[in-house]
């Protein structure tokens, strides 16, 4: 007898839009490395496949396997986080009006305030603490609202169930950025968002070494759209690249529960050291809402975020210090990033608006890898001692 017991992630992750290839009996997915598949007759195609900025059989499977993970039906993916939130934002039009929450990747915000709003789609920010502040915010042209929890850089959490409630009630979609956490920690289409978002770049590439994006939602007109969008702006992720990532997701519960047990450990061992004024950490249970992340998430993610006393030149000293951590942006590999959101991530956005979020010259965002735990704390620590 067949079980009806739905499988779990690290299955799916491994098996999900994926079979062994029905020509050579092939594990792997193949690179369907074509540009174009030969039709049988004018129109008459072989499977879904004519032209492969429509389609592409190893896109297929990973937007099937990541949909999977994802919770949901559908998958669209892309050449890169930015052109998956691009294509969100194409579903709206000139006098539309986004409201996305405060702390987002400087990358959205310039989308939003150097790209659409020149072309007439409005947006504000808004701290997404308190729902009703986030209804009262809404206005009669409000289409979309956009979050990122855990944010980036400040590890902000948003209740994702409760802001799902405010945009059904006022008729507006909620698009979820998940890169922070991942669809192994969080799940955002189970608690009531419209589309899951993610630079693919990050946790789901998980080695550095891919630039992609990815759409995921439940409801069938929705995805007919953003796959129309997909094709006719062509901003789509190659074979290779497709490959690589279903070769990721395989990996992605083993590299998430690594992620996060090495970022707790150093979360909390950076709240005791005397060279660190603030940790933002939502695993933390001085995190304020380090009760609404359990809630909603598996496990509380690898990204930290701290504030060292005496500012840029203490920030600075540390970063050029330390040999395991790589300063560079990005985060999500395998490997330890490290970074100064003011200088890099989100130089885009007002120095007067990063100060009223809290975005200082001190604040320093660690992406904590799965190398050897005590190698990590050894690093942090003699870079922290030289300064």
């Amino acid at each position: 007898m067949e079980s009806s017991r739905k499988l779990a992630f690290s299955t799916r992750a491994i098996h999900a839009g994926q079979a062994p290839d029905a020509l050579t009996g092939a594990i792997m997915t193949p690179i369907y490395q074509t540009s174009t598949f030969v039709q049988e007759s004018p129109g008459k195609f072989k499977g879904d496949y004519d032209y492969a900025r429509t389609a592409n059989p190893t896109r297929t499977a990973l937007e099937e396997n990541i949909a999977s993970l994802e919770e949901g039906r559908y998958g669209i993916c892309f050449s890169s986080g930015c052109a998956a939130m691009s294509a969100v934002l194409h579903l709206l039009k000139s006098g539309d009006h986004v409201l996305a929450c405060d702390d987002v990747y400087g990358g959205s915000f310039r989308l939003l305030d150097k790209v659409y709003l020149p072309l007439g789609i409005e947006y504000s920010m808004v701290s997404m603490d308190d729902p009703e502040k986030v209804a009262a915010e809404i206005r009669p042209n409000t289409k979309l609202i956009w979050i990122e929890t855990p944010t980036n850089p400040l590890l902000k959490i948003i209740d994702i169930a409760a802001i799902a409630k405010v945009a059904r009630n006022k008729g507006a979609l909620l698009a979820v950025d998940n890169t922070f956490a991942s669809p192994y920690l969080q799940n955002p289409l189970t608690l009531g968002a419209d589309i899951a978002a993610h630079s693919s770049t990050k946790y789901l590439g998980g080695h550095s070494d891919l630039v992609g994006g990815a759409l995921v939602t439940n409801d069938e007109e929705l995805a007919k759209r953003l796959h129309y969008i997909q094709n006719a702006i062509g901003a789509i992720p190659s074979p290779h690249d497709c490959f690589l990532l279903l070769r990721s997701t395989k990996t992605l519960a083993l590299r998430m529960e690594r992620h996060c047990q090495n970022a707790l450990s150093i979360a909390e061992w950076l709240s005791a050291h005397t060279a660190v004024e603030k940790v933002y950490y939502p695993g933390l249970s001085s995190h304020p809402r380090h009760e609404i992340a359990a809630k909603q998430m598996k496990a509380f993610g690898g990204m930290i975020s701290v504030v060292l006393k005496g500012g840029l030149s203490s920030a600075r000293s540390f970063l050029e210090r330390v040999k395991i951590f790589s300063l560079a942006e990005s985060l999500g590999g395998v490997e330890s990033l490290i970074e100064h959101p003011a200088i890099m991530t989100h130089a885009s956005i007002p120095a007067e608006q990063r100060a009223a979020l809290g975005i200082t010259d001190g604040l320093v965002r660690l992406s904590v890898g799965i190398e050897d735990l005590n190698d990590l704390i050894e690093d942090i620590d003699a870079s922290l001692s030289s300064r």
